[in-house]
């Protein structure tokens, strides 16, 4: 039998690029397509398609639409594999879109459409059970890991790192001791550590304080 896809796109001329690919495909049929959320939502509560192909942003927010439709389905139609596409390698939705686990998930970058062997790959694949992502997104995934895994904070006592937050946030050294309840001249010690673990030896202290922030608040964005 043939693999029902409901598809959800808001580009017209994507939507359409795609309907024409897949029905040239034998084992791909092709039951609904939308153009925002809402629509794309009542498509899949009424045909119970097999896999749902979904950009990763659609109207009325433009924002994670595809991600959404798919920690819905994961709850509500486990067995409906989700294909998502986005325009860019976005390493954060992909994680997003696996959080409840790979099975029957995909995520691709709209680029693969040049090719429909990569897409009627992915729907295949997430139609048995399995995943897909896309090459791209992985290495950035790894380049992300191993930046972190190098990251001088990781030299860091779980003390210092508690006290390179407070800096980050603005927080004096008397401020510092307050909150953790010691003295000030144990708050100085425990900064210049971090400074030297840090590498920041040669500049005023307002400097270092400065740059150390920014050390940490840029290891705390998402991978």
């Amino acid at each position: 039998m043939a693999i029902r896809v409901v598809i959800g796109e808001d580009s017209a001329v994507v939507r359409e690029g795609i309907q024409r690919m897949l029905e040239r495909i034998d084992d791909i049929e092709v039951v609904s397509a939308s153009a925002d959320f809402p629509t794309l939502r009542a498509a899949i509560a009424e045909s119970r398609p097999d896999v749902v192909l979904t950009d990763i942003r659609m109207p009325p927010t433009l924002t994670d639409e595809g991600i959404r439709i798919a920690v819905e389905l994961r709850a509500s139609a486990p067995d409906v594999g989700v294909v998502v596409l986005s325009q860019h390698v976005e390493p954060t939705y992909a994680l997003a879109l696996l959080e409840g686990g790979s099975s029957r998930r995909a995520y691709l970058l709209k680029e693969r459409l040049r090719d429909s062997t990569e897409l009627t790959r992915a729907i295949r694949e997430v139609a048995r059970g399995g995943s897909v992502i896309d090459p791209l997104v992985v290495d950035e995934l790894v380049a992300a890991r191993t930046a972190r895994e190098n990251s001088p904070l990781r030299e860091l006592t779980e003390s210092e790192t508690a006290i390179l937050g407070m800096i980050a946030q603005g927080l004096s050294n008397s401020a510092i001791a307050d909150e953790l309840v010691v003295t000030k001249r144990a708050v100085e010690r425990h900064i210049n550590a971090i400074f030297l673990k840090l590498g920041l030896r040669d500049a005023e202290d307002v400097s270092r304080r400065v740059k150390a922030a920014l050390v940490y608040l840029a290891d705390q964005q998402p991978a």
